[in-house]
């Protein structure tokens, strides 16, 4: 259920908007949006598990704050990562 270590560095290498970024919203949205597909995915086969459904809630929640944040600091960066991640909003 978990993203790998390599997935997780190349997430970073390809969001990240310097060298060393890994707290940027980007970021922190494209591995929030990897453990989301993660979870979704999971539950297709076990549709009882309710303790991780609130998990993937909190998830969620989580990435709604940051695009928020995101989309009120800076429009541009927002539309261009909604855009590299293929949600909805």
């Amino acid at each position: 259920m978990s993203i790998t270590a390599e997935r997780k560095a190349d997430l970073i290498k390809t969001h990240a908007r310097g060298e060393g970024d890994t707290g940027s919203a980007e970021v922190q949205v494209a591995i929030l949006s990897e453990r989301i597909a993660n979870l979704t995915e999971h539950f297709k086969t076990h549709k009882k598990d309710n303790h991780s459904r609130r998990g993937l809630l909190k998830l969620v929640s989580q990435r709604r704050s940051l695009l928020d944040h995101l989309k009120k600091a800076d429009t541009a960066r927002y539309q261009s990562l909604i855009e590299k991640l293929g949600l909805r909003r």
